[in-house]
């Protein structure tokens, strides 16, 4: 598939990388030097120039690319390009759009207005993360797959865990009352993909995939147990507190609980503003969330939740391991370099969310080629959960799992099989027949040596 990319910054960069090892044609626009010079380190065509002209888009052969995907910072420049990519004759255009007249539903103009057939709202998508987290309390990270009925989480192991020198194999032979895989483990901020005789140890993050229903036992089994959060305070300042608070409010599993919400913002006249249309439970405080004082006042040894949401990610970081010193049970921080997620919770995190990750995320969603249905990158994991459709006569067509070498230890998790439509969690003598659709977990260097597997 031929796609062009306008945009190289985090999102551009991160997609342009993944869709290259795809074995995608792609070509990235950008007219910012240490963007370009840092995408010229991939496989792919980049091109120094605006994209808001036709000329140039047409030297980067907009009128033959199969996709467009606008995520440059400024919203006109994506909805310009967009309108000239349909303009144009492309067929699919995706675009990252920040104007809530656009990305808010009921809006007098839709995506469709400015040639988009898809808008992605970085910000959006880190609040839907942030909610997920919320609702499964002790875990780490949250994804959901094969359209929500399946859940991939990431949960740490205490010193009491009774996993704890566990093989991986001793813990399934142990909970065979609900079905189950481990798919990889974070270990110092290293990954493993998982094999029967990796043994648990203390502190690892241990990523387990398991029909929706089933997690809660899954978590159980950890020896974790979940409670019900109803007490946060959030450090605003990105717009992502915000649209959690709204989310919160609306979700059919959360808004019946009684929350006491406190907002704090470092701009005067800004909480003041979100103050007089938030509801009466939700506190707005004008202060900084990295004064220790403030923190303490705020009551941190009663909050079930503290998210630091905003733009200075070294604050965020700051204030979520102040926080954790006051006994907040819950910390997420907002961090937009990837590399800060490896090591937030080797530091004492318990979760990290990326906007620009979370947006690239979503996009991938909607890029297919041939087999490859979808592409999930975990937050805490450098790994990627791909869904991939088994093609008649390809190398793992009508084989169990146990009889097939998958590149780089990669782990089937689960199968959806095409006869029925029922959902399997993977085991060694699981076949995959033609149709079917399986998702595996690998590291993002194993993509194309898959996707060829099942072709």
């Amino acid at each position: 598939m031929k796609i062009l990319i306008v945009g190289a910054g985090e999102i551009g960069y991160h997609l342009a990388k993944v869709l290259s090892l795809e074995s995608h044609d792609v070509t990235v626009i950008d007219n910012e030097k240490e963007s370009i010079r840092q995408a010229q380190n991939l496989d792919i065509k980049v091109l120094d120039g605006d994209a808001t002209s036709v000329d140039c888009l047409r030297r980067a052969s907009i009128e033959s690319s199969d996709v467009v995907i606008a995520v440059t910072s400024n919203d006109e420049v994506n909805m310009l390009t967009s309108m000239i990519a349909k303009k144009l004759g492309v067929s699919t255009v995706i675009a990252r759009v920040r104007n809530p007249e656009i990305s808010r539903e009921g809006s007098i103009l839709e995506p469709a207005d400015l040639g988009m057939d898809v808008s992605i709202h970085p910000e959006e998508q880190a609040a839907k993360e942030i909610v997920m987290l919320l609702k499964r309390s002790v875990a780490s990270d949250v994804e959901d797959l094969a359209d929500g009925k399946l859940q991939v989480i990431g949960i740490r192991l205490e010193a009491n865990s009774p996993i704890d020198k566990m093989t991986i194999q001793e813990f399934a032979q142990k909970h065979t009352e609900f079905a189950f895989n481990v798919v990889a483990i974070s270990r110092k901020g290293t990954p493993i993909m998982a094999r029967g005789n990796n043994r648990f140890m203390k502190d690892d993050q241990v990523f387990i995939l398991a029909k929706k229903e089933d997690i809660p036992q899954v978590i159980a089994s950890t020896g974790r147990r979940e409670t019900s959060f109803n007490t946060i305070v959030i450090a605003e300042g990105s717009g992502v507190g915000e649209m959690v608070v709204e989310k919160i409010l609306q979700d059919p599993d959360l808004k019946e609980r009684k929350w006491r919400i406190k907002i704090i913002l470092d701009d005067e006249a800004k909480a003041e503003e979100m103050a007089a249309k938030m509801p009466e439970n939700i506190m707005v405080l004008k202060g900084n969330p990295t004064d220790p004082d403030l923190l303490n006042l705020e009551g941190f040894s009663d909050s079930d939740a503290y998210l630091a949401l905003t733009e200075d990610e070294e604050s965020n970081i700051i204030s979520c391991l102040m926080a954790k010193h006051l006994q907040a049970r819950k910390v997420v921080a907002l961090i937009s370099k990837k590399d800060y997620i490896n090591i937030s919770q080797t530091i004492g995190l318990d979760s990290a969310v990326n906007t620009k990750l979370a947006a690239a995320n979503a996009i991938h969603r909607y890029i297919r080629r041939g087999n490859v249905l979808s592409i999930t990158s975990l937050h805490g994991i450098a790994a990627d959960a791909i869904e991939l459709q088994v093609a008649k006569g390809s190398k793992v067509c009508g084989k169990k799992v146990h009889k097939i070498s998958f590149p780089g230890n990669s782990v089937v998790g689960a199968v959806t099989k095409a006869a029925t439509g029922d959902i399997e969690i993977a085991t060694g003598n699981t076949v995959m027949e033609e149709n079917d659709k399986v998702i595996i977990f690998t590291l993002p260097k194993n993509l194309s040596a898959l996707s060829t597997m099942f072709q």
